[in-house]
């Protein structure tokens, strides 16, 4: 092979999917008709809000895979990971179909699936960590960026303003959609941080475990998220955790309506 094919080659697995294009279009132009009141107000929330859940999850699985370039795996970029393409990652049903239909059924945050790096390639425990935590920072990135504008109150005075249970409010629809969207990103850098076998967390802490320790764990990595998510359906562990997740974004000052309300309307089937 010849360097130019090679350059080229690169320049391939890195190369932006149409795909993820095609997501930042609907949540743009689903935002944008929400701020202006064009349309059904519900259902553009539906769009932008499961729109820029998937950009995130997209970016989620990024962040990990171009750390662990960095780190050493070169095979990423092979594997598409790079590309920001969903149907590239190592389970889409993990990754992608799950965590929607958890947004879907009970507004929850659920953690994506994993993009496959070669560890072995990894040299460090701190670039093992880092690799790791890479995908909930850009969650808690996300959270920030979305909530700031609510929390400062710069959508509050719009000349469009949301409708709820027939009561005209004093925000734009497009604020709560942000506070909806703000509040799944912040549950799942939460759920993420867990140091529960099979998320980020454990991924962090795991470098630095004894192999004892490592192996004994090992078995119950598979059925750790299914824990966590048996664990969340009880009613008072639920209310633990989004009092958590509220109480993360009274630092941001949003009001927890924001997300609450969001919610409702972003489920538009239930009129």
């Amino acid at each position: 092979m010849t360097f130019a094919a090679t350059q080229r080659s690169r320049s391939e697995d890195r190369r932006i999917s149409p795909v993820f294009w095609a997501l930042l279009a609907i949540l743009g132009t689903s935002g944008w008709a929400v701020y202006q009141g064009y349309g059904n107000s519900r259902f553009g929330i539906f769009l932008f809000v499961v729109a820029g859940w998937m950009v995130s999850l997209c970016l989620h699985e990024y962040a990990h895979a171009r750390t662990a370039l960095h780190g050493g795996d070169i095979t990423v970029g092979a594997k598409g990971y790079l590309t920001l393409n969903p149907f590239k990652y190592a389970n889409a049903l993990l990754s992608f179909v799950l965590p929607i239909v958890f947004v879907l059924l009970g507004g929850i945050g659920l953690p994506g699936g994993a993009v496959w790096i070669e560890r072995s390639r990894v040299h460090g425990r701190l670039k093992h960590s880092l690799i790791s935590a890479a995908g909930p920072l850009v969650n808690l990135l996300a959270a920030v960026l979305l909530l700031v504008p609510v929390g400062a109150g710069w959508l509050d005075d719009s000349e469009v303003h949301a409708f709820w249970n027939g009561i005209e409010l004093d925000v734009s629809p497009l604020a709560l959609a942000l506070g909806f969207l703000g509040m799944l990103q912040l549950s799942a850098t939460l759920l993420n941080l867990l140091p529960v076998p099979g998320l980020d967390g454990y991924g962090i802490v795991e470098p630095w475990l004894s192999y004892k320790t490592r192996r004994a764990i090992e078995p119950f990595a598979p059925y750790g998220m299914l824990a966590v998510f048996a664990l969340l359906w009880q009613p008072e562990v639920n209310h633990w955790f989004f009092e958590a997740v509220y109480g993360a974004m009274d630092l941001l000052g949003v009001d927890r309506a924001y997300p609450q309300v969001g919610h409702e309307l972003f489920t538009f089937w239930k009129d």
